[in-house]
């Protein structure tokens, strides 16, 4: 039976798309495959996934450090039987702690019994009590979403965050040395090279990348409200702070040693802010890079077939760039909002952190699409010199600004007639257009000594461009 023989009608007459199979939401529809990459790392199945991992190592960890009287050391047999729990985490797996769940109505009290379960078949039924041993849920959790946001930070985010950079860098040293009018306030301004304005975006976000690649991913084990009170009562002769931070530490995660229920999320809050930084930076890039575009200084490669407008045929629109700030922006929105929701907390523990936690995955999904978005953007540019070139052509007027420098060097040098240097190019340049002859003619006149008159009569907007293509080798370090 299809599904439109089984399905309902809406209230305006038409099929229910509901039991579909449908996304809800574009990360998991329209743009799962830019995404679901992450589906490993942040969805709800590998948060399980990463909670049944941190049970596992918690039940290892006791019975071969023997934290508790009666325990020894696991046989290699045992240790890889429990491991394979999480090595074969699969979608069946996920389907079974839902059942577990339904009936608990408590995610990680499903873990622990889903655990149980498989102890049998590896002779360890007896140890069934030791799965959660000393734990409250927070122990399992903040340790599994630290796993989680670390291992997409290292292999997803990272990864398309450099790759970005890198396709900036290339099309930056393409324009090495391509002259380019600058624009400040909008206006006709100091010429620099295409390659060092795309090379400033290049070094900005090489920064929050190295702020990203140093971020701390803090966990902790301590009980129901941080004190080890449980720990204590249960294995007084035990040194649960040194037993804590060595397991924390063992799962490769760093060790925070005061907490209350929670582990209080303030590396989480110090990461998004980086991750936010890097994302505003990069809708800068795209509005520049769109208004670039706008003006012709960029040209679009048409892809085959694809269509800029449904009336239009002429057109190539900047849609890379436009989806990419849209996608930023809700990123950033999200991010923002779990970095201050995050670090708020009544008293020793409220449930708001584990509702926003959830929409982790959704704030890296929309950073992620944007960043797919920018690099095939950008590897269908080409450099328009022809325009560019004429932009310059027409704005001699910026040499204004070469002149009355020239002339105050000029006349610190004890050069005569060399007085009120910018008010005198002032009166020349401002709100008129000068051509190459005029500005020519006005340098002749100035009295300059020979070699500052031949330096200023060989200058364009072409040459006036300073050390421009030197500066990028400043933007990979």
């Amino acid at each position: 039976m299809s599904h439109r023989d089984n399905c309902t009608t809406l209230p305006n007459g038409r099929h229910s798309l509901t039991g579909a199979g449908l996304a809800l939401g574009a990360l998991d529809g329209r743009y799962k495959a830019a995404t679901e990459t992450l589906v490993d790392y942040l969805s709800e199945a590998a948060l399980n996934r990463d909670r049944v991992h941190v049970e596992v190592e918690w039940f290892i960890y006791l019975c071969d450090h023997s934290v508790l009287p009666g325990l020894s050391p696991l046989t290699d047999a045992q240790r890889d039987g429990l491991r394979a729990i999480v090595t074969e985490f699969t979608e069946e797996s996920a389907l079974e702690l839902a059942e577990i769940e339904a009936v608990t109505v408590h995610d990680v009290k499903a873990v622990e019994y889903f655990i149980g379960r498989r102890l049998e078949a590896l002779g360890l039924a007896h140890l069934t009590p030791l799965v959660h041993f000393g734990c409250t849920s927070e122990d399992i959790n903040n340790l599994s979403y630290a796993l989680g946001i670390k291992d997409a930070v290292t292999n997803v985010w990272l990864p398309a965050a450099r790759g970005l950079v890198e396709q900036i860098m290339k099309l930056a040293e393409e324009a090495r040395e391509v002259p380019m009018l600058s624009r400040t306030h909008g206006q006709p301004a100091t010429p620099s090279t295409l390659g060092k304005e795309l090379a400033v975006f290049a070094y900005r976000l090489n920064r929050q990348i190295k702020q990203v690649e140093n971020a701390e991913f803090l966990g902790k084990i301590n009980g129901a409200t941080g004190t080890y009170s449980a720990h204590t009562v249960a294995v007084p002769g035990a040194d649960w702070q040194r037993i804590s931070e060595d397991f924390v530490t063992g799962l490769g995660l760093d060790w925070n040693p005061l907490t209350t229920q929670i582990e209080n999320h303030d590396w989480q809050a110090e990461l998004y802010s980086s991750i936010a930084h890097f994302n505003q930076v990069l809708h800068n890039l795209c509005t520049d890079v769109w208004s670039y575009i706008s003006i012709g200084f960029f040209r679009q490669i048409p892809v085959a077939g694809a269509t800029g407008s449904s009336t239009m045929p002429h057109k190539v629109n900047p849609i890379r760039f436009e989806n990419a700030e849209a996608n930023l922006e809700i990123s950033n929105g999200l991010l923002n909002t779990l970095a201050s929701t995050l670090v708020q907390s009544r008293w020793q523990r409220d449930l708001t952190d584990s509702s926003s936690q959830r929409n982790i995955g959704v704030a890296f999904g929309h950073s992620i699409l944007a960043i797919s978005n920018v690099v095939k953007g950008l590897e269908r540019l080409d450099i328009a010199t022809d325009v560019i070139a004429a932009d310059l052509d027409e704005n001699w007027e910026v040499l204004a600004e070469a002149i009355q420098m020239v002339m105050r060097a000029e006349a610190i040098a004890g050069v005569e007639g060399m007085e009120n240097p910018y008010e005198r190019l002032k009166d020349l340049t401002r709100g008129h257009r000068v051509d190459a002859a005029r500005l020519k003619e006005f340098v002749a006149e100035l009295g300059l000594s020979a070699d500052a008159e031949k330096r200023l009569s060989e200058l364009t907007p072409h040459t006036y461009t300073g050390l421009a293509a030197q500066l990028l080798e400043h933007a990979n370090r």
